[in-house]
């Protein structure tokens, strides 16, 4: 048994891949209950968090942007749109909507979310454009080994997926830090103009292992 362990961890680890994605789009071109992208960061605990991508899709029911699970909590980082133009954003135990939000189909998105453990506040910058502040969970750090998934929402650590949840489009340019970006650092990833890449998940140094019929294809070919 202990063999077959060490077997299996070889053959995870031999899928996985460090790759600049620098110019290039995970392009997932249909709903499944499988396909997705697992991001890959050695970080385990994180006091405060921000989540940068970009994305494009023609999908008006609900879906998932972004998702990372704990063995303790499924929902204990998520980014979901909901049917309506709203923005749905879970945090450990707590997750708040972000309202009438601007989101035509058939057209590129920015979109950054941060959160701080201490006054607990989220917030969303939606294509240049901050929300309002809202309260989501206090007090308590994200904490355990995540499970980060591009394409499904987790309904269990590293599964429970659903094809009615899942993402059918582009993502691009995704990239994570364990704290809250200024606005102005905010503003320079937006116009990808000399920022700082994300110090948990960095597009141009970023360690995926890719589940069914997930695509990396060229951003300037679509």
């Amino acid at each position: 048994m202990e063999k077959l362990l060490v077997l299996m961890v070889m053959l995870a680890s031999c899928c996985a891949r460090t790759k600049d994605l620098s110019g290039k789009i995970f392009v997932f071109p249909k709903g499944t209950a499988n396909d997705h992208v697992k991001l890959i960061t050695p970080k385990t605990s994180f006091s405060a968090v921000t989540v940068c991508l970009r994305f494009l899709t023609d999908l008006t029911r609900n879906y998932v942007l972004f998702s990372l699970a704990t063995p303790a909590l499924s929902n204990d980082l998520v980014i979901f749109k909901l049917q309506t133009n709203n923005m749905r954003v879970h945090i450990r135990q707590g997750g708040t909507d972000f309202l009438s939000l601007s989101l035509p189909p058939n057209a590129w998105h920015t979109l950054c979310a941060t959160w701080d453990s201490e006054n607990g506040i989220a917030r969303l910058w939606m294509d240049g454009k901050p929300t309002i502040k809202r309260f989501i969970h206090s007090g308590q750090p994200i904490t355990g080994e995540p499970s980060i998934i591009l394409g499904q929402e987790q309904d269990k650590y590293g599964g429970g997926f659903d094809a009615s949840q899942s993402f059918i489009g582009m993502i691009s340019r995704l990239h994570v830090w364990d704290y809250v970006l200024s606005p102005k650092e905010i503003r320079r990833y937006e116009e990808d103009s000399n920022f700082t890449p994300g110090n948990v998940l960095n597009w141009r140094a970023l360690d995926y292992e890719i589940t069914g019929s997930v695509l990396v294809e060229d951003e300037l070919t679509l």
